[in-house]
Formats: structure tokens, sequence, C-alpha cells
């Protein structure tokens, strides 16, 4: 079992008034001036760019300040002069194809398509892995003993970025968008970065409906449709393995799902083990509001607001089960 692997902000307080907290989210926002970061010069929605059939997306480069120096450039300054700093970095590229079509034909497909909620994620947590700085979010030396689930995976990007950070990780979506996640792990090799050796294929599909997950009665049918930790692509199951890590990035849109997701959440989540890390876009305000009233109300669950990982356009919040108290 991992030690604590997420950092809390010095000064977070466990959210317990919803109503003060979007207050906070949206007041935040509406003193930035929003980016003009769509392809067509507005926000929009949130997606990077639904017209191309393959985006590349690029998450560096990922600079920090350095001192290296390559052994012919400090053979050219004489041991009285100054060593300039150089600008150490690194290029991150992966291949992401869409389904523009599911996305205009398929009745609520949003996972089709890229959004910007994803990329931004990716590159800070890849940013503070390569440059830790006083204040990351994940202990990266014991994020490699943890087992992650994604859910609402979409193509597939946070897996193909993320996963070698991870002892496994798995990413799961409805069926229909099973394939496009599979074709973009084929699109892209193996990152080389993380703990896990590169020969090591710790990253899975699955398909988790939260629809049919949340149908199901408590007991044995639900457990054997939920998926377990793996690790390598012809590995089992192994059910006395647990989920560290839930994580939901973007997922938060429709109102219907809201209650389906909380439920798939708490159904994967084991206390005193499981965090929820959620990251959202901040569109619809009412429907963030009841998103974290539903995650409230259930029982045991202490969540806290991530400040500085994204910026005033997005919210992030980490959520843990504590344990029941036994009884006397």
């Amino acid at each position: 079992m991992p030690g604590p692997f997420i950092t809390l902000p010095p000064d977070a307080t466990p959210i317990s008034d919803v109503d003060e907290e979007i207050f906070l989210l949206y007041t935040g926002l509406n003193r930035v001036r929003t980016k003009l970061t769509g392809p067509d010069g507005y926000r929009g929605l949130g997606h990077v760019d639904s017209r191309k059939d393959v985006l590349t997306i690029n998450l560096g480069s990922l600079s920090e300040d350095a001192t290296e120096m390559s052994k012919d450039q400090r053979s050219r300054i004489s041991p009285k002069q100054k060593r300039p700093k150089e600008k150490k970095s690194i290029e991150i590229e992966i291949e992401i194809a869409q389904d523009k079509t599911a996305l205009r034909s398929r009745r609520g497909d949003t996972g089709s398509v890229v959004w910007r909620a994803s990329v931004e994620f990716c590159r800070a947590v890849l940013h503070q892995y390569f440059f830790p700085s006083g204040s990351v979010v994940f202990d990266y030396s014991r994020l490699s003993e943890c087992n992650c689930l994604e859910l609402g995976a979409g193509t597939g990007l946070l897996g193909i970025a993320l996963s070698p950070l991870f002892r496994a990780y798995t990413a799961t979506d409805i069926a229909a968008l099973l394939p496009l996640i599979r074709k973009n792990m084929t699109l892209n090799p193996r990152p080389k970065y993380g703990a896990v050796g590169s020969q090591c294929v710790n990253l899975t599909v699955e398909e988790l409906d939260w629809l049919t997950l949340a149908s199901l009665p408590p007991g044995p049918t639900r457990i054997r449709y939920c998926p377990s930790p793996r690790v390598g692509a012809s590995s089992m199951p192994n059910k006395d393995d647990i989920w560290d890590l839930i994580l939901a990035v973007d997922c938060i849109y429709h109102p219907s799902l809201l209650r389906p997701l909380v439920d798939t959440i708490e159904a994967l989540s084991t206390p005193g083990r499981t965090w929820a890390f959620v990251v959202v876009e901040l569109r619809q305000e009412d429907v963030i509001r009841e998103f974290l009233n539903l995650w409230l109300t259930l029982e045991g669950w202490v969540i806290t607001r991530m400040e500085g990982l994204l910026d005033e356009n997005y919210a992030v919040w980490a959520g843990h089960r504590i344990p029941p108290v036994p009884t006397m």
C-alpha cells in the first residue's frame, strides 16, 4: 500500500458550503480576462479543435532554468567567467485521432474529441514531474506505486501521457469510445519517462458506463462489473487490488449524468485508501453546484480545492473517504 501521494495546499480547508465554493470560483473567473484559446478566436465549450481528424498535442516545451552545459560549451568558458544559465526543456508530442462524425451524430457523445481541460491538466502534472518545485500536487515517488482509474477517458490522451507515472492505469469510457482510445494508443509509442520500464505495458482500456453501474444493486454483480487494476496487457484483474486514484477530467457537463458519476466514484472508492481527483472547466454554474452538492452528501467524504495547479478557468478538487469509526 503506497503512502500519501497527494499534497494538499498548506492553507487548504475542506469544502463545507457549496454556495460559498461556487461564489469564490466564479468571482475568480470573472476577475480574469478569458483567453481567446479556441481555433476560431473564442473559448467556446472547451474542445481544442473539433474540425480536425487528427490533432498533434504539444505538451511541451516543458522547461526550467538549469546550469548544466555541454562539455564543449564548458571548455569555451574561462575560470573567471560567470557561467550563464541555460534553459532546460523537454519536448512531448502526442498524436490524437478524433471522431468528428460521432461528436455531431451520436447523441450525448462528447468524448470523441480532445478537450482543453485534459491538455492543461497533462501539462501541469508533467511540468511538476520533470521540474518539481516547493509546491507539487503529487508525490511522484509514491505515485509510481499507485493504481489509477480514469473515468470518461474519451480519446485516451490522459492515459497515454500520464500512465507511465503510475503502477497501473486503466482508461474507461462507454463501449462506443473504446476503439478510439485503443487506436490512439497504437498511434503513440510508450513514453520513456516514468518509473515503470518503457517495455512494460501498464495502460489498459475497459468499458465502464456510469448509468449501467448505477443501475446495478450493491453486491456480486456490481463488483464483477467494476474494473480492477492490472499491469500488463495479458494480466488478470486482481480483486484484492484497490484503486488509489480515481481521475475525472471534464466529466461534469450533463445534469442527467451527475448522479451516476457520483455513484461511480463512490462505488470504486475504498475508505482510507482511494482519492478522487476531479477537474472541470467552469461553464454552467448550476451544473457544477449540483455535482458538488451530490458529492458532499456522500457519507465520509472530505473534499478540498487544489488551487494553483490550473488557472481560474478551471476548478480542481481532491476528495477522499474517511474510514468509518468502529462502534464499541
